[in-house]
């Protein structure tokens, strides 16, 4: 059960997830001493650390792992000035690309880089070069992890709440504590324990030394507790045999610092410390916890027991939960520190297990495996997406296996198909993904525009699979694919091409309007050739579709809807799936023959289907069958690499109008509240036809609220081209007050409706005020006033009887009271508006957006 409590103490961590049920500890007093400490003696110890404290200003490059790209403040505090070595916390380091700098506090501020980062443990390092501090007097910090005890009197100096230096006093009450659980989907430590101490510690006090009287570290502040005073401390014996490798690494190089391997192992096991009490309810012999009590301290209080082994690992299936950890290779083992120094001293060898597990003594002989092995330090970016092999961390978390293909950030191509974070990847293009380089391979022989299904599972929910489409980017919004690799030398990510250079995604792209028929999406549900993976298929997909059926739902928060007011928003899910849960139909080596004799299939099912609709509207208004042929949906989006001039969401909904079409090109009107910015993706359905290909910007009005976009006709095929038509429009003669007029909407079914009205006043200024954001902003223009609309849930068009358009239902973006709402004409308090300029006629209904 969660509990927002325990938090990571580094500003930019959220606080998340809950504490264990033995959270409470009782503080004693210190024990009297004759000669006891006094304020000078902490003046004096203090006036020594405080100068090698550091803060610490961390930029998070990338999503990686368990960490978001983020910004934040943190401590660290200098253990090797030689070397120039500042020791901290993990989830400061973090596991991905950073960008760092420490100020001293004399203000005097240098570039780190991190050296090392520990696989399990909340600590890690940074270096940065001595001799670039050269107006202040410092000593390192020397780390005593032996001076920890119940009752010692300590200080906790940091940046607690971004203040440069804080120095919170406390005791500490336990050494014992279960280590804190922060969050389900990020970054837990384990496999240890912690010491507590009730010295109020809040964000950007991670990484703060807790000292003694005499100004040593006995360990390093990592989180808190947020509804009392609690703080959680790292103890430090395994901080300091990883700084003795780095120091006896470093001894070696002369004139630039070289990566230093530090021995890790690991069975891939989580172990909990519990109480004699509880290990007897597990079943723990009498004998058994007799002999543990003998070769034990007096002062031992349980034994280690399994908590949870991750899948595929080497304790899985030899390990269960609940099993009473009794001896290692001999020795009777009660406290993590010992388990652990066995593992780090035994990679890859073999280690010898006594376990009882319900009273049953087993032994058992497992492998340990290297932990840095199964710690990734590399990843695939591509379209904003940041891809890389699933942690030992989030493998524990998610209970998956480790090395999976794994979402840290969807990116912009995966998130517009659906794919959230957390989400690892099972079946890409019709081949099954089991690493990430096979995902490289697949990926690598897709050409832009292409759209394949992808499958994959959540932790959420594991055991299903689910389906989406994914569009390759047609548009070189980002850079090309690129795999980064952690250089520890450097602290640097090296950046290398993912893909060779006869790559079909790189070479191919989209160029012109003509190129727009490589993927048009058929909506009836029909199939017809497979995903195309190189540009060789592109024209034999003129008249095609391709075989996925497609639904819509999307993770955004941020969508702007024009067309309704229920917030749906769009997420594509692969619905035809063959009775194997593999996607029906998806061929990448059909024969000519038999993608001819689909595509003529398809048009067959087309022209059934839209002879069926053409029953079905046997009952519709003139207007409404005249104009429908003419109108498109639009689903636009904006990749957040292009979120220019004011663009206050990435997805957008809206109906335009065809006001041109040949064989060559189609030109459809619509807004500029739907098309705000040229750099954005277009998909164009059309209500005549049900078919989805994409369109291309070719104008935006610099001052009036109108964009033109282009779609190829021939990506409709000889039915679709047949039905769609460009609608005729309608500038003169002017409209007058008391003029009867039909609007004709197109709902997010691509049905249309029509519903008659009176022009009120057909020269309204329309007057929207300026954002706190600069944005587009429409001036100078007349609207059309009209006495009834349709409310929230249509856009569309004004025409006569005879369905010839007069003006364009449009929106606007406008701000009010700093809140984010959607405001669409036909509400009570505002009035449906129609704007025109000369000959040219738009309608206009009003929506807001917030102030950035």
């Amino acid at each position: 059960m969660e509990d927002p409590s325990e938090r990571l103490g580094s500003a930019d961590l959220d606080s998340v997830s809950a504490v264990k049920t033995d959270d409470f500890s009782m503080e004693i007093d210190p024990p009297f001493q004759e000669n006891a400490v006094t304020a000078e003696d902490w003046r004096k110890s203090l006036s020594k650390v405080v100068p090698a404290v550091v803060v610490l200003r961390i930029t998070a490059t990338r999503a990686f792992d368990t960490e978001s790209a983020s910004a934040s403040y943190a401590t660290g505090f200098v253990v090797d000035k030689r070397r120039g070595i500042i020791l901290t916390n993990r989830h400061v380091v973090k596991p991905g690309p950073v960008v760092a700098e420490a100020m001293f506090l004399n203000r005097e501020e240098v570039p780190v880089h991190p050296i090392y980062r520990d696989p399990v443990h909340d600590f890690g390092f940074f270096r940065y070069d001595p001799s670039a501090i050269q107006f202040l007097n410092y000593e390192e910090i020397p780390l005593a992890p032996e001076g920890a005890c119940v009752g010692l009197e300590i200080r906790v100096v940091g940046n607690d709440s971004g203040e440069k230096v804080s120095i919170l006093a406390g005791t500490l009450a336990r050494l014992d504590r279960d280590a804190p659980h922060y969050k389900k989907d990020g970054y837990n430590d384990f496999n240890t324990f912690y010491m507590q101490a009730a010295s109020g510690t809040k964000g950007g006090s991670s990484g703060s030394p807790v000292i003694d009287w005499q100004g040593r570290a006995v360990g390093l502040n990592a989180g808190s507790k947020t509804t009392s005073a609690s703080a959680f401390f790292l103890p430090l014996e395994r901080v300091v045999r990883a700084l003795r490798f780095l120091q006896k690494g470093s001894e070696t190089y002369v004139d630039k610092w070289m990566a230093v391997s530090i021995p890790r192992g690991t069975l891939q096991v989580t172990f909990l410390h519990k109480g004699f009490d509880e290990t007897r309810r597990l079943g723990l012999r009498s004998e058994t916890e007799q002999t543990v009590r003998h070769a034990s301290p007096a002062s031992e209080t349980g034994m280690l027991v399994v908590e949870s082994a991750v899948p595929g690992g080497p304790g899985y299936k030899h390990l269960e939960p609940g099993d009473v950890l009794v001896r290692v290779n001999g020795e009777v083992i009660t406290q993590f520190l010992k388990l652990e120094t066995i593992l780090d001293d035994s990679v890859n060898s073999n280690i010898e297990l006594q376990i009882e597990r319900g009273g049953v003594s087993k032994s058992l002989t497992l492998l340990v495996q290297d932990l840095h092995s199964i710690t990734p330090n590399y990843f695939l970016q591509v379209s904003g997406a940041i891809i890389h092999p699933l942690s030992y961390q989030q493998a524990r978390n998610f209970r998956f296996q480790c090395g999976l293909v794994y979402v840290t950030e969807p990116g912009y191509m995966l998130f517009k198909a659906g794919v959230p974070r957390h989400a690892i990847i099972k079946k890409f293009a019709g081949e099954e993904i089991s690493c990430l380089e096979e995902l490289i391979s697949v990926l690598s022989k897709l050409s832009r525009g292409a759209r394949v299904p992808l499958e994959y599972i959540s932790y959420v929910d594991r055991h299903r699979r689910k389906s989406v489409l994914v569009t390759v980017d047609r548009h070189e919004w980002y850079a090309p694919p690129q795999i980064y690799t952690r250089d520890d030398s450097t602290g640097l990510w090296i950046a290398k091409p993912a893909f060779q250079p006869d790559s079909p995604f790189l070479s191919s792209g989209t160029k012109d309007v003509g190129n727009l028929a490589s993927c048009p999406i058929s909506l009836t549900g029909e199939h017809a050739c497979g995903g195309d993976v190189s540009e060789g298929n592109h024209q034999e997909l003129v008249d095609g579709v391709t075989s996925m059926e497609t639904n819509y739902e999307d993770p955004s928060e941020g969508v702007s809807h024009h067309n309704g007011s229920d917030g749906i928003v769009k997420k594509r899910r692969v619905d035809d799936l063959s009775t194997d849960g593999s996607v029906a139909d998806i061929s990448f080596n059909e024969s000519e023959e038999a993608k001819l004799e689909k595509s003529g299939a398809i048009q067959d099912d087309g022209l059934m289907d839209y002879q069926g609709a053409t029953a079905a509207t046997a009952n519709a208004s003139i207007t409404e069958r005249v104009i429908e042929s003419t109108l498109v949906m639009f689903e636009v989006h904006v990749p957040p690499s292009c979120m220019l001039d004011g663009v206050h969401s990435q997805h957008f909904f809206g109906t335009g109008v065809i006001i041109y079409q040949t064989q060559d090109m189609g030109l459809v009107a619509v807004d500029k509240n739907t098309v705000a910015v040229s750099s954005s993706d277009v998909l164009l359905s059309f209500a005549a036809f049900p078919i989805e290909i994409p369109g291309e910007v070719v104008f935006l009005h610099p001052v009036h609220n109108y964009a033109l976009i282009s779609y190829d006709p021939s990506a409709l095929g000889p039915v679709g081209a047949s039905v769609v038509r460009a609608a005729e429009l309608l500038p003169e003669p002017a409209l007058c007050r008391g003029d009867s007029v039909y609007l004709v909407g197109l709902s997010r079914s691509l049905q249309a409706t029509s519903r008659k009205s009176v022009v009120t006043n057909p020269c309204a200024a329309l007057n929207i005020g300026s954002a706190d954001s600069p944005r587009y902003r429409a001036t100078n223009m007349e609207v059309i006033e009209l006495d009834t609309d349709f409310g929230s849930s249509f856009s569309g068009v004004l025409t006569d009887e005879q369905g010839r358009v007069q003006a364009l239902w449009g929106s606007f973006s406008t701000q009010k009271k700093k809140k984010r709402r959607k405001m669409k004409t036909g509400k009570r308090r505002d009035k449906t508006i129609l704007t025109h300029t000369s000959k040219d006629y738009q309608m206009v209904g009003i929506s807001e957006c917030p102030d950035e």
